[in-house]
């Protein structure tokens, strides 16, 4: 691995690789799709160097069980993938929450439904916060902006997964997946430094009663108290762990909210509405679950009358900014999807009819 904070020109998907590896990734199970496929190679290549364990399996139902077996065990283990391969997946992730494993899932997304196409794309945004997987469940789901945010947020993932013996999952698409930009590596983790995991089946070594994960309950009483139990947990990770970047929002009138790819370009629409003098500011949620309510809520007691949500598909973030609004504000949707990009103009179009509308008193 390079140097602890040494400053690189790297692909993104690398990226996510590189900083898993210095979070303490040891363990990587995964199988190869169109646009992430750079990360499962970089792992290949650097992984075993470290004394880690890189296996390529044989199916996205096969590698997803593995991180669960090596959770289970308590081991620092991640899967990446691609959008019809993370549905394979969600069985296996429905265990990890059901048996409270952390670990992490990695989704450089692409256009859909079905094979769909390999253009970026965020359409998985249902997905990967209502339905990765069965049953009553959640999990940390992190959006990257940046290939500096690869790097910064897989971290976390990591952390807060640990934290809260949840899966956790990046959420990032073709688009910051496969582009390069200047990055400030973190630091290598100390292994002796991460949280004990007295829960994991890592050997008794004649000191402890054995350790049993699971996720099967046949009392229904006990299904309903764990799962009471780990709502409460769900509970301390919405009130604490909300991550959002504000943009000229201190006046803003109109807000558009973005995520990922779409906030780059959303963002350029915002700062050339600016220029007109519409009063127009940048919300960007960097975690979609828990989805950042306060913020919302605060634009609206600073004055926010309008919502706009940008995204890479047909409209789905869209829900969550009209259930935070909670009808006090208008919330309107503009996206493109099948792997098409919207423009800055198309966005500032957008807003101009907007501003337009509320001139007009509409």
């Amino acid at each position: 691995m390079a140097d602890t904070q040494e400053r690189v020109l790297m692909k993104g998907n690398e990226v996510l690789a590189e900083a898993a590896m210095r979070a303490g990734c040891r363990f990587f199970f995964g199988y190869p799709i169109t646009p992430q496929t750079e990360l499962a190679a970089y792992m290949a290549k650097k992984l075993p160097l470290i004394g880690g364990t890189f296996l390529q399996a044989e199916s996205e139902i096969a590698a997803i069980n593995m991180v669960y077996g090596a959770a289970a065990a308590g081991a620092r283990v991640m899967t990446s993938s691609s959008s019809p391969g993370v549905s394979l997946k969600g069985e296996g992730v429905s265990y990890m929450a059901g048996a409270d494993c952390p670990g992490v899932i990695v989704n450089v997304e692409r256009g859909g439904p079905g094979l769909g196409g390999i253009q970026p794309s965020q359409s998985d945004y249902f997905q990967a916060t209502r339905a990765l997987g069965h049953g009553d469940f959640y999990m940390p789901v992190l959006a990257p902006s940046t290939v500096q945010e690869m790097a910064d947020l897989i971290y976390l993932a990591f952390d807060l997964a640990d934290e809260y013996r949840t899966p956790a999952m990046i959420l990032a698409d073709g688009m910051i997946g496969q582009m390069m930009e200047p990055v400030t590596l973190p630091p290598e983790r100390d292994l002796s430094t991460l949280p004990a995991k007295p829960w994991a089946t890592s050997g008794t070594h004649m000191e402890r009663k054995h350790n049993v994960v699971n996720s099967l309950y046949l009392s229904p009483e006990k299904l309903e108290k764990t799962n009471f139990e780990r709502f409460e947990r769900y509970a301390e990770i919405k009130e604490k762990h909300q991550r959002q970047e504000l943009m000229l929002c201190d006046d803003a009138e109109i807000v558009v909210v973005a995520f990922g790819a779409a906030s780059r370009i959303a963002r350029t629409a915002v700062r050339d509405a600016r220029a007109k003098g519409i009063k127009c500011g940048l919300l960007r949620p960097i975690t979609l679950w828990p989805y950042p309510e306060k913020a919302i809520n605060q634009l609206l007691d600073n004055g926010a009358k309008q919502f706009l949500s940008v995204e890479l598909n047909m409209g789905q973030m869209v829900d969550d900014v009209r259930l935070a609004v909670n009808g006090r504000a208008d919330v309107s949707f503009y996206g493109r999807t099948g792997g098409v990009l919207p423009t800055p103009e198309e966005v500032l179009e957008q807003i101009e009819k907007i501003a337009q509308n509320m001139e007009r008193g509409e």
